[in-house]
């Protein structure tokens, strides 16, 4: 099961208005829950002085893989009990290992939306849907399915394939960078592939088939950001498409999943704290649905299928944590959940993979990462602690039982591949040429104690050679809402900061996931003012330790994160010289207030509901930056925004681009003479999507903004840029 535990951030995706791609490509996520898709990646020919990640350009996507050869490190087993002897006889992994040569690592491109399915892989090609055998994947021999030009958009991709069982149909979402609306079109597979229909604006799909080998496509709907209806589909001569679900309740939204087996198709009904699943028989999905347990406020749950069990993550129970159960596929009921397997305290359950005889836990656990690999045979538990240095998974599809791939990667460092082998219950590690930033630079795992006592878990990094670092410019990057972790994939323009002597502190304040549901609970809500309070206790103790000063150290945010951001340049502008905000949510009251929008219903459990509730109302005033602008210093303002962003609307960030500038002017007046005015800049770039992650505009005008602001010199700055954004 790809990203089983993300079903519900990834769903997020389609019901958060203040969320945006974070999910969507992984780069890390997106880390795509129920995209069954494997992410390979490209070496480009020619040679850099840095490692580092291009923009990942659908019609420039690779078929070769570059070399990685494996060796198995001792990567500090915590636990390890009924070991599997040696097997000395190569398997699937092997053969391809055998196949690659050592190259240096230069440049990156990961590669998304690639499938395999019997003997062929399913991918993009330039603006062509493609298959090709997958002894031949390496190479340019290609069949073409479909042209995406026919659709007429604008610099289409492919965001998500399937695969229909018996491979007569595939059917790929399609998208554009600069909105949210999607295609989806189904192919029929023959000596001439044909377009054999189209659906718009569909979120979720899955292929099953029917007693009588009919291929059903099952797909959500969505409308106007909302997610609450399913259909299913067949094609040729038995054509039809019919609803087959519809959510009534405003605050949930619907989403899609096949179990890893295929046995059950699993409706998904949630919202972000209650959860409720509905299983499809893979083999008669004609069937009515079967429910396997009525959603009860508070309780989450997700369901993967193995033997006739089904094996169930949930926080029922105390303590109110992801925990894994199992029950009998006969007897789905929450009374007969068998507690299998309990999380450590102040863990995060990243992913879920599972296996033949075997399922792997991806976990966060105290800011540093683990993998726990449960023998399923005899309960077994082998716990590896990964190295220091990684911040965050990548996943594998694999359909390959012996083997359990996945990637590490951290804000400043490309994608690395590591391989655990159950035969010999050994973890691999991809070796060959080592990357420059192990050596160059340093990752700190430090803590911040917020006023009341609570301990906030901080990433920094910074160059080995650093000296001063007091004098040195720092980058603080925070989000601290829905449960969701702070961003920590790969991004070049972070690698360049390094490199250049900035400082960069990924603060996992309250209202994020980075410890568990009760950190997310601890800041949400009424509670919300704990995220501010970590915040400033962050980076006060980072200028308390010897990193940077108020007048070198600026704030980045995108989407809610802009509430925690625009709140601490309310309450405590001096500790900051500049900020950079993307698609900030700045006027929580107001959006909140107006229940026309399509998703305010679905924020009511992270925010509050200030319509009907005087508590909530009263609290949101409290922190809500819009609100709470008054005439006083401020730092200096980057502010990108979407034109026709439909999660936050642009009207809002006007509204509190307005209200700021006249309140700086406002304090201008009664300050003395040669007062610096801080500059707020308002920069609206067209599209409807929105987050656009790989901007080239945007990310130049943040940097340069943040530079000028600081007066450093931007000269080695761009010019590393250059050399991957292909100015």
């Amino acid at each position: 099961m790809q990203q089983k535990t993300k079903l519900f951030l990834q769903a997020l995706k389609y019901s958060i208005p203040h969320l945006g791609k974070c999910m969507q490509k992984q780069h890390l996520n997106h880390c795509n829950f129920a995209d069954h898709y494997y992410n390979r990646i490209k070496l480009k020919k020619y040679h850099l002085t840095k490692c580092l990640q291009s923009k990942p350009k659908i019609s420039e996507l690779a078929r070769n893989i570059p070399s990685r050869s494996f060796s198995c490190k001792d990567l500090l087993p915590i636990k390890q009990e009924n070991e599997k002897p040696l097997l000395e006889t190569m398997d699937a992994f092997e053969k391809v290992r055998t196949k690659l040569e050592t190259q240096p690592q230069e440049e990156y491109e990961i590669i998304n939306a690639e499938v395999k399915h019997g003997g062929f892989v399913y991918y993009q090609e330039g603006c062509c849907l493609v298959r090709s055998k997958d002894e031949e994947a390496d190479n340019d021999n290609y069949e073409v399915l479909f042209n995406l030009e026919e659709l007429k958009l604008d610099q289409p991709f492919i965001d998500c394939i399937r695969v229909a069982p018996d491979e007569k149909y595939v059917a790929a979402k399609i998208r554009t960078e600069d909105s949210e609306a999607s295609t989806c079109i189904v192919v029929k597979l023959s000596d001439q592939p044909v377009m054999e229909t189209s659906f718009p604006n569909v979120s979720s799909f899955e292929w099953v088939k029917d007693e009588e080998d009919e291929d059903v496509l099952f797909y959500t709907f969505q409308r106007n950001l909302r997610c609450h209806d399913v259909y299913r589909a067949t094609f040729g001569d038995n054509k039809r498409n019919e609803r087959f679900y519809t959510e009534k309740d405003p605050s949930y939204f619907v989403f899609l999943y096949l179990t890893k087996d295929s046995r059950f198709l699993t409706i998904n009904i949630m919202n972000k704290t209650t959860s409720e699943v509905w299983l499809i028989d893979g083999l008669s999905p004609w069937d009515p649905p079967v429910l396997i347990q009525k959603r009860i406020h508070g309780v989450l749950y997700y369901v993967e299928h193995r033997d006739d069990e089904l094996y169930i993550l949930t926080n029922v129970g105390e303590p109110t944590e992801f925990k894994l159960m199992r029950t009998a596929a006969d007897t789905p009921a929450i009374m007969n959940w068998d507690l299998f397997f309990t999380m450590k305290r102040n863990t995060k359950v990243v992913d879920l993979d599972m296996f033949k005889d075997h399922c792997v836990l991806f976990l966060k656990h105290s800011n540093l990462l683990y993998v726990n690999v449960i023998g399923l045979a005899d309960d077994s538990v082998r716990s590896l602690k990964l190295p220091p240095w990684a911040c965050g998974f990548i996943m594998d599809t694999n359909s390959d039982p012996k083997n359990c791939p996945f990637q590490l990667c951290s804000p400043i460092r490309p994608p690395k591949y590591y391989t655990y082998k159950f035969a010999e219950g050994k973890l691999f590690e991809e070796t060959g040429h080592e990357d420059p930033i192990t050596k160059s630079s340093r990752v700190l795992r430090l803590e911040a104690k917020s006023k009341d006592g609570k301990l906030v878990p901080m990433t920094v990094f910074h160059k080995t050679d650093s000296e001063d670092l007091q004098k040195k410019p720092l980058l603080v990057h925070v989000y601290g809402a829905y449960g969701m972790d702070l961003k920590m994939n790969f991004r070049p323009e972070r690698r360049v900061l390094v490199d250049d002597g900035w400082i960069l502190a990924y603060c996992h304040v309250r209202g994020g996931g980075e410890l568990g549901l009760q950190w997310h609970a601890d800041g949400r809500l009424t509670k919300k003012l704990n995220g501010l309070a970590d915040l400033e206790a962050c980076i006060k103790t980072l200028h308390d330790q010897g990193f940077s000063q108020p007048s070198l150290t600026t704030l980045s945010a995108f989407s809610a994160g802009g509430v925690l951001a625009g709140a601490l340049c309310n309450s405590n502008p001096e500790l900051l010289r500049a900020v950079t905000l993307e698609a900030p949510f700045l006027d929580v009251l107001n959006t909140m207030m107006d229940t026309t929008l399509p998703l305010t219903l679905e924020e009511i459990e992270e925010w509050g509901n200030p319509s009907s509730e005087e508590k909530h109302k009263n609290y949101i005033k409290r922190y809500c930056p819009y609100q709470n602008i008054k005439p006083q210093h401020y730092p200096s303002i980057h502010i990108t925004a979407y034109e026709n962003d439909e999660r936050v609307p642009l009207k809002g960030i006007i509204n509190y681009t307005e209200k700021l500038k006249e309140a700086i002017t406002e304090h201008a007046k009664v300050t003395s003479e040669g007062y610096q005015t801080p500059n707020i800049i308002l920069d609206i770039q067209p599209g409807g999507n929105h987050v656009i992650e790989d901007s080239h505009k945007k990310i130049t005008a943040q940097i340069k903004f943040l530079y000028e602001e600081l007066g450093l010199d931007s000269t080695s700055v761009f010019e590393d840029l250059k050399k991957y954004l292909k100015f």
